[in-house]
């Protein structure tokens, strides 16, 4: 048996401070092999080390504690995808702060606007519905519009799922009361996401699995300009000059394959694992939603929706009802319609939102209505 280590000697070795060793002791990260039972004095294992190294090293990539102790629980191989998913999230939180940082340079630089003119003041028309599925018998998706908030939700079946869904939009409506300026919408959105996941976290702690789950897309109004969050599989789509445009990337593992050139989509389509979520919000503290900001035009529809509606009503048959006559309540009469006519194995929810020119610049936050 190799002698044991003093504190002080295992800390050189693992190239770590005594103080770093006690917080791990402390958290449970790292227990010494030994304790003197009078002075208290730690002492440490050689084969330890590997453990220590370990721990450092994902410290310096900047893992939390709390995920570098799960990390650490793990077999190599399960170990191994933790950091790769983890570094996943760093990457694309990294991508979308410096979406942000570019449009706050070119604000600062004077090359982009927060200030929006009176004659190009925007509204939005909208009507929202959700719809239980011919063969479901509850219904987990939640659907919602006001003139400054499109939102759509999709939980996963099973206890807590119509419940997460509700806490992700209803985490979302405060901002309708808001003034939350052009520049300042991701981060408005990034932040309220942010308050679905922990609500979810406190839902899912009340289910027999421990587990709550939903999806969420959502636009949030600003002038003509507008912030998109999006996790999951709902989906936004935007009719432009007649042409219809998907304008999220579904977070599931069939598009994933789809991406890797694996699938065609059309194989997608079919595949029986087409529903299975890689990114979703469930209340771990992980979540990882696209955000991008666009610009409006007058003129524009937009469809938020479940795939409830998407998964079975094909492009071409969603752009023709959506070019259609009528308001948005028509339209999604016509969106419900085609949904049950192609047996609705899913709930439906539905967004639909017209953007139109204010005519007064005295009503600043939209068109309620139809």
């Amino acid at each position: 048996m190799q002698e044991l280590l003093t504190i002080g000697a295992f800390a050189r070795a693992a190239q770590l401070s005594p103080k770093a060793l006690r917080l791990y002791d402390e958290l449970g990260l790292l227990r010494p092999a030994a304790v003197d039972g009078e002075s208290g004095y730690r002492f440490y294992d050689p084969a330890q080390l590997e453990q220590a190294r370990l721990i450092a090293w994902l410290r310096r990539v900047g893992m939390p504690l709390a995920r570098i102790r799960r990390v650490c629980a793990l077999p190599a191989p399960a170990a191994a995808e933790e950091v790769a998913a983890y570094w996943e999230q760093v990457l694309a939180e990294t991508a979308a702060r410096g979406r942000l940082a570019t449009f706050l340079v070119d604000y600062l630089s004077g090359r982009g606007s927060a200030v929006e003119d009176a004659a190009t003041m925007l509204g939005i028309r909208y009507a929202a519905r959700s719809e239980l599925g011919l063969v479901r018998t509850s219904n987990e998706d939640t659907a919602y519009a006001g003139a400054r908030l499109l939102a759509v939700a999709d939980g996963v079946l099973g206890p807590g799922g119509d419940r997460a869904s509700t806490a992700a939009v209803d985490a979302l409506k405060p901002l309708e009361t808001l003034t939350v300026p052009a520049e300042d919408l991701l981060g408005a959105l990034a932040d309220a996401v942010a308050d679905a996941d922990r609500a979810i976290q406190d839902i899912a702690a009340s289910t027999p699995s421990g587990e709550a789950v939903t999806t969420l897309t959502a636009l949030l109004w600003s002038g003509s300009r507008l912030a998109l969050v999006h996790i999951g599989d709902t989906r936004a789509y935007l009719v432009r000059d007649g042409e219809l445009f998907q304008i999220t990337q579904d977070h599931t593992y069939v598009q994933s394959l789809v991406d890797e050139g694996r699938l065609t989509a059309e194989e997608a389509a079919s595949h029986p694992q087409r529903s299975l979520l890689v990114r979703a919000l469930t209340g771990t503290g992980g979540a990882r939603p696209d955000l991008s900001l666009h610009e409006a035009v007058a003129g524009d529809r937009y469809l938020l929706c479940s795939d409830g509606l998407s998964a079975v009503v094909p492009a071409g048959s969603l752009r023709e009802v959506l070019n259609g006559p009528g308001g948005p309540e028509q339209v999604l009469d016509g969106l419900v319609a085609q949904a049950y006519a192609a047996g609705a194995p899913d709930n439906i929810a539905c967004v639909v939102a017209d953007v139109v020119r204010l005519e007064t610049p005295a009503i600043r936050d939209g068109v309620p209505g139809c």
